[in-house]
């Protein structure tokens, strides 16, 4: 009796290695395929002895395919399932397998942007900027690290999980688990971005709402300062002591208040908000991110020049 053929893990893990390249030869016509059929070429061969019998397996994954570059992992899988067990005598026909790759890639294609570009990424990303606008060159090297270690473990997991489950894994497209991910994966995505909102977004308006002279005793005399006996040092010494005292009020006779001041009384960082609601509106339209970029530009310098900002 002839031995069952098997996948080993080090079989999976050469087709991992090389399904990161899957966009390498990218196509208008039939777009992925190439990427998918270099793939999995060490399965083939492992799988098939016979050169007629590879070039077959070969010719039938260069079909069209197209999907997220990472969540194509777990299709991966299940595809190297099916050609084990045809490998082996199973009825699994060319439309079986091309009818499964198609028929995940869909669903599948609506996870990855939300879980890796819109949530994964930023996280990473906004983590490793907070060191490096610290000058600290661990953040650069922090994302690097952290985003291909979780790529790549990624992958080599969904795809050992895939050709495990196999075929099972199809009847689980239109349940629950897939929109319960997309759904989760948006909620932290939100959470995200409206946690950095404040931090990343600066918007501070120079308007002023009232000016109010503020009584003596409320701020420094600036000309009693100047008449301290000691020199300079004393004199620096006794405007800090009374600056220390009243706080940033003190400095003027007048007390000013701006518009920012009443925003960040009434709702700290209300302002960054709108107008990160308002480019998200502007992107949902359709509208360039370049356009955006060059509209807060124009915006920021006609305000700066009237004393908006």
């Amino acid at each position: 009796m002839e031995k069952k053929k098997k996948l080993s893990n080090d079989d999976i893990f050469a087709v991992t290695w090389r399904h990161q390249f899957l966009q390498g030869s990218w196509n208008y016509e039939r777009m992925q395929n190439g990427g998918w059929c270099y793939s999995i070429i060490p399965a083939i061969k492992k799988l098939y002895t016979s050169k007629e019998d590879r070039a077959a397996a070969l010719k039938r994954h260069m079909e069209f395919y197209n999907t997220h570059p990472y969540v194509s992992a777990p299709i991966m899988g299940v595809t190297l399932a099916l050609e084990e067990d045809r490998a082996n005598g199973a009825d699994v026909t060319d439309e079986t397998i091309q009818g499964v790759k198609v028929g995940m890639m869909g669903p599948l294609a609506g996870v990855g942007d939300p879980v890796f570009w819109f949530t994964l990424r930023p996280i990473i990303g906004a983590l490793g900027a907070s060191f490096a606008m610290d000058g600290s060159l661990l953040g650069p090297i922090l994302f690097f690290v952290l985003w291909n270690v979780i790529r790549f473990a990624f992958l080599f997991y969904t795809t050992y999980f895939g050709y495990k489950v196999g075929t099972e894994i199809t009847k689980d497209l239109s349940g629950g688990l897939l929109g319960k991910i997309t759904q989760g994966a948006s909620i932290l995505g939100m959470f995200v971005v409206g946690a950095l909102v404040d931090r990343w977004v600066s918007i501070k308006f120079a308007l002023n709402v009232s000016s109010v002279e503020q009584q003596k005793g409320a701020f420094i005399n600036w000309a009693a300062v100047a008449k301290t006996k000691g020199g300079t040092g004393k004199v620096l010494h006794e405007a800090f002591k009374q600056y220390n005292s009243l706080g940033g009020t003190g400095l003027e006779k007048y007390k000013v208040t701006t518009l920012q001041d009443n925003l960040d009384q009434l709702i700290p960082g209300f302002a960054a908000l709108i107008l990160t609601l308002i480019c998200c509106k502007l992107l949902k339209k359709n509208v360039s991110p370049i356009a955006i970029i060059i509209l807060l530009f124009v915006v920021g310098v006609v305000g700066k020049y009237f004393g908006v900002f």
